[in-house]
C-alpha cells in the first residue's frame, strides 16, 4: 500500500448524540475500536465488511447513569480471550464490559466523584483517576489500593511498562510517580492542569496540559523537551509504535501529528473541542470531538475517503464558526487584514493559518502541504479579541454572563457566573456543589447555560479560575530521624540495659524453624519442601532480662520529674507483673491494678519510657493483659498510643519497642482482632518508618508485616488487606540491608501470595518478582536464598 506521510480523511462517523470523550483500540476484532460519550453509551466500531473505507457499529453498551468520560482496554486473558472494555463516568463508577453483551459484567465502585481517566496494565490491573483527587488500583473486581497525594482532580493516569510503576497527572499541575502504592517522585513544570499522559518506553513518557504545551520526561524527573504548537488546551496524546512520534488533540479544533520533535501536520476539525484520539493497529488515527462525530485519518492512499467525501468534509470545515475569544487565531484587527489575493502566495508549513478580509467578513484559511493549497477552515465572528466587551463584575471578577437562578420556590435567587471559555457542564457542577444542591439538577443547569449563551461551549475552565476539584492530600509524615547504628546501645551506652535485647528470632541458616532455631537439621541438606511459608503462627519478641529492665526502671524513676515519679507500691506492682508475664507458665495472674499501673506508666516522658514499654511488650503476650489492653475502647487507645510512639520523628528505642509490642499483640485473640481492625493505620505507619536506619527497627517492621500476612492467609476475600501487605513489604525491601529483615519480608510475601491467584497477579503487577530476584543467590544465610527461590516459584 502506498503511504503519503500526510494524514487525510478516511471516514466520518456520526457516532454519538453528544461529545465523544474517549477512544481506545480493542484487542478484538482486528482493526476495531471503542468510543464513549456524554450520551452515556460506549460503542464498538469494526471495519465495514462490505469493503468500503468506513466502520460499522458492532455493539452499543449501556451501564452508566451519567456521562461516560473515559475508556481503556483490559488485555485478553484465559477467562476473557477477547479482552474487556472498562469505562469511567460521571456517576463515579467504572463499568467493565465484554464485547459480546451490552450490559456490564461488573461495576467497580469506590470513587467519590467523576472517574475521568483509566489505564490497564499487566495481569488484569486497572488504574483509575477521579475528580475526587485520588487514583485507585483495581484487580479482580476489587480496589487494591488508593493513591493519595494530589490536591486536585486526577485527569490522567497511565501504567508504565516496568512493573509496579504508575503515573498520575492532576489539575494541581503536577505529575506523580507511584511504586507499590507510594509516591516516589513528583514532576513539576506545567503551568496549568495536566490533561494527558502517554508512555514512550520504560524510562520516558509524555504529558500534555491546559498550558498548551507537551513535555517529554525521563522517569527520574528530568524534563528533556517541551513542544509548542497548540494554541489552547491540549486534551489527549498518543505515541506511535516507533516510540518517537506522537499525535495530540486539543481545544484549538486541531489534531496535530509530531515527527522528530516537530509538528509536521495540523488537521483542523469542524468542532471546537477535539477531546480524544487513539492510534489503530494499522497506523490510522481515530479522533473524537464535541460534535459527537468520530473521524478517522489515514496515510495510506488506498484507505483515503472518496473525492466526494473529502469535499464534504472540506465544505463542513469551511462553514465552521470561529470565535476569536478562543485565542486560536491571535488578535484580529479587521482593518489590517489583506484580501483574497493573499492566498496566491503558498504557505510555509502545514497547518499555517491566514485570515482574509472578504467584504465585511473575516475568513480563516489553513495551508495544506499535501494538497499545496489554502483550505478554508471557517468564518471568524465576534471581532477582535482585544476589543472591550460588556463584561459583568461578580465577586471581584469579570464574567461574560452572570445568570440569576431560582432553585427553591420562595427562597433567595442564586447567582451563576459564566465565561464563554468555560465548560458549561463543569460550571454547572461547581454551581451545584457550591450551593449544596442535588447533582440531579446538573443537566438542567448545564442546558440552561448552553441555551442562554447561544451554544458557545469552548472547553474547560481557564487557568485563572478557581480549581473546581480541590481536596486535601493525605498527610505523609516526614521520614526518619538520626538513629544510632545497630551495634551500639541506642539508649544508655555500651554494656548497659538494652530494651528488648536478646534474640530477634534469627535462626541459623540450617534450622527447620527459621525464627526460633528449634528442630535443627543440617544446612547442607538440599531443601526439597517449603518450610518457610505460609507462616501463620505469628512471630513474637519474647526474650528479656527482667533484672536489667527493673534496674533501669528504678534508675530512671529516681531521676524522673516529680509529677511522673512512680510510688514504691507502683514499682512493686510493675515488678510482680513483669515476673508473671516473663514466665507464662506461672500460676499467678496479672491483677487489674498491675495492668492499670502499667498503662499509666507507659505515658511517661518519651526520653525515659522505654523500660516501661519493654514490660508492655512482654505483658501483652499474657492472655489476661491481652484481653484487657487490646479489647474494647482500651484497644483503640493502646493502638493510638503505640502509633504515636512510632512517629518517624520519634526516638528509635520507642519506635522499636512499640513495633515489638504490636507484633506480640498477635499472640492473643483480642490483640489480633484489634490489629486487623486497625490494619490500614498500622501498616501505613510501618511504611513511614522504613527510612529509619536501624536494623532492629527493620526486623520489627518485617515481623509485623509477616504477622499480618499470617492472619490473612487463606482469606481470599481480604485482597485489599493483602494488597497493603504486598505494597508495604515491597517498599521496605527497597531500603533494608539486614538479612534477617529481608528474610522475614520474603516469608511475608510468600505467605501473602500462597494459594491466592489474585494476590499472585497483584504481586506480579507490582514488580515483586523483579525486585526480589537479587536475593535468590544469597547463601549467607542460606534461608534467604532458599525462601526467595520459593517465592519466585509461586510467582511463575
Amino acid at each position: 500500500m502506498a503511504g503519503s506521510n500526510t494524514y487525510r480523511l478516511r471516514c466520518s462517523l456520526p457516532a454519538h448524540e453528544m461529545d465523544v470523550r474517549g477512544l481506545a483500540a480493542t484487542a478484538y476484532p482486528d482493526g476495531a475500536f471503542v468510543s464513549v460519550s456524554r450520551d452515556r453509551t460506549a460503542r464498538v466500531w469494526v471495519p465495514d465488511s462490505s469493503g468500503n473505507k468506513g466502520f460499522m457499529e458492532m455493539q452499543c453498551m449501556n451501564g452508566h447513569a451519567n456521562f461516560v468520560s473515559c475508556v481503556c482496554i483490559i488485555a485478553p486473558n484465559e477467562t476473557y480471550p477477547r479482552g474487556l472494555i472498562a469505562t469511567g463516568g460521571h456517576d463515579n463508577n467504572i463499568c467493565v464490559f465484554s464485547l459480546d453483551r451490552p450490559d456490564p459484567l461488573f461495576t467497580l465502585k469506590g470513587h467519590k466523584n467523576t472517574v475521568c481517566t483509566l489505564s490497564a496494565g499487566k495481569f488484569g490491573t486497572l488504574l483509575s483517576g477521579s475528580w475526587d483527587t485520588t487514583a485507585k488500583v483495581w484487580l479482580s473486581e476489587k480496589c487494591m489500593m488508593t493513591l493519595q497525594g494530589h490536591t486536585a482532580a486526577v485527569w490522567a493516569v497511565v501504567i508504565l511498562p516496568e512493573q509496579g510503576l504508575m503515573l498520575s497527572g492532576s489539575a494541581d499541575k503536577t505529575i506523580k510517580l507511584w511504586k507499590a502504592g507510594r509516591c516516589e517522585n513528583t514532576y513539576t513544570g506545567h503551568e496549568d492542569c495536566v490533561r494527558g499522559l502517554a508512555v514512550i518506553n520504560e524510562v520516558e513518557f509524555l504529558s500534555c496540559s491546559n498550558d498548551a504545551s507537551i513535555r517529554r520526561w525521563m522517569v527520574n524527573g528530568e524534563c528533556v523537551q517541551v513542544y509548542y504548537g497548540h494554541t489552547n488546551y491540549i486534551y489527549s496524546i498518543a505515541v506511535f509504535p516507533n516510540g518517537q512520534d506522537f499525535v495530540s488533540t486539543g481545544e484549538d479544533r486541531t489534531v496535530r501529528v509530531w515527527r522528530k520533535g516537530e509538528c509536521c501536520q495540523t488537521i483542523r476539525l469542524p468542532a471546537q473541542s477535539v477531546w480524544c484520539c487513539c492510534l489503530l493497529p494499522n497506523g490510522d488515527i481515530a479522533v473524537g470531538a464535541s460534535d459527537g462525530a468520530i473521524r478517522v485519518f489515514t496515510e495510506i492512499e488506498e484507505r483515503v475517503a472518496s473525492a466526494q467525501d473529502l469535499q464534504a468534509f472540506e465544505d463542513e470545515l469551511s462553514k465552521a464558526i470561529i470565535d476569536p475569544k478562543t485565542g486560536d487565531l491571535g488578535d484580529i484587527k479587521i482593518e489590517d487584514l489583506p484580501g483574497k489575493e493573499h492566498l496566491n502566495e503558498p504557505g510555509n508549513r502545514d497547518g499555517q493559518t491566514r485570515l482574509i478580509k472578504e467584504d465585511s467578513n473575516v475568513e480563516a484559511y489553513q495551508w495544506s502541504m499535501g494538497d499545496q493549497r489554502w483550505v478554508k477552515i471557517g468564518d471568524v465572528v465576534g471581532g477582535s479579541s482585544q476589543q472591550s466587551s460588556k463584561r459583568v463584575m461578580y465577586e471581584g471578577k469579570e464574567y461574560d454572563f452572570v445568570f440569576t437562578i431560582d432553585v427553591n420556590e420562595g427562597g433567595p435567587a442564586l447567582k451563576l457566573p459564566y465565561n464563554l471559555m468555560e465548560d458549561p457542564w463543569l460550571t454547572a457542577h461547581n454551581f451545584l456543589q457550591k450551593n449544596d444542591l442535588s447533582p440531579m439538577f446538573l443537566d438542567q443547569v448545564a442546558n440552561f447555560i448552553i441555551e442562554n449563551t447561544k451554544g458557545h461551549t469552548l472547553g474547560q475552565a481557564p487557568s485563572t479560575s478557581t480549581d473546581p476539584f480541590t481536596g486535601a492530600g493525605r498527610y505523609i509524615p516526614g521520614s526518619g530521624s538520626d538513629s544510632q547504628g545497630s551495634g551500639a546501645d541506642p539508649f544508655t551506652g555500651g554494656g548497659r540495659y538494652i530494651p528488648g535485647s536478646g534474640s530477634t528470632g534469627t535462626a541459623p541458616s540450617g534450622v527447620a524453624d527459621p525464627f526460633t532455631g528449634g528442630s535443627a537439621y543440617s544446612s547442607l541438606q538440599k531443601v526439597t519442601t517449603n518450610i518457610y511459608f505460609p507462616s501463620t503462627d505469628g512471630v513474637m519478641f519474647e526474650q528479656a532480662n527482667a533484672t536489667q529492665i527493673l534496674s533501669k526502671l528504678q534508675e530512671l524513676n529516681n531521676t524522673a520529674p516529680q509529677d511522673h515519679k512512680l510510688s514504691e507500691a507502683a514499682l512493686v506492682s510493675l515488678e510482680k507483673l513483669l515476673l508473671t508475664v516473663t514466665d507464662l507458665k506461672r500460676k499467678e495472674q496479672p491483677t487489674a491494678e498491675q495492668i492499670n499501673v502499667l498503662w499509666r506508666a507507659s505515658h511517661w516522658p518519651e526520653d525515659i519510657v522505654f523500660p516501661v514499654l519493654d514490660i508492655l511488650r512482654l505483658a501483652v503476650r499474657h492472655p489476661e493483659v491481652n484481653a484487657q489492653l487490646c479489647g474494647g475502647t482500651e484497644g483503640a487507645s493502646l493502638c493510638n498510643h503505640l502509633l504515636g510512639l512510632m512517629s518517624p520523628e520519634g526516638r528509635p528505642a520507642n519506635q522499636m519497642l512499640a513495633l515489638r509490642t504490636l507484633c506480640n499483640c498477635f499472640s492473643g485473640s483480642h490483640g489480633r482482632a484489634l490489629l486487623l481492625g486497625q490494619r490500614d493505620a498500622v501498616l501505613s505507619r510501618v511504611g513511614d518508618l522504613r527510612a529509619v536506619c536501624n536494623k532492629n527497627i527493620h526486623v520489627a517492621l518485617a515481623t509485623l508485616v509477616l504477622n499480618y500476612a499470617g492472619r490473612l492467609y487463606g482469606q481470599p476475600a481480604e485482597i485489599e488487606a493483602k494488597a497493603q501487605c504486598l505494597s508495604v513489604a515491597s517498599t521496605i525491601l527497597e531500603v533494608v540491608l539486614d538479612r534477617e529483615a529481608v528474610f522475614r519480608l520474603l516469608v511475608a510475601l510468600g505467605t501473602t501470595v500462597a494459594g491466592d491467584g489474585t494476590a499472585k497477579d497483584l504481586a506480579r503487577s507490582l514488580g515483586v518478582k523483579s525486585q526480589i530476584s537479587k536475593y535468590a543467590s544469597v547463601s549467607d544465610p542460606g534461608k534467604v536464598g532458599e525462601c526467595c527461590r520459593l517465592v519466585l516459584n509461586e510467582l511463575q
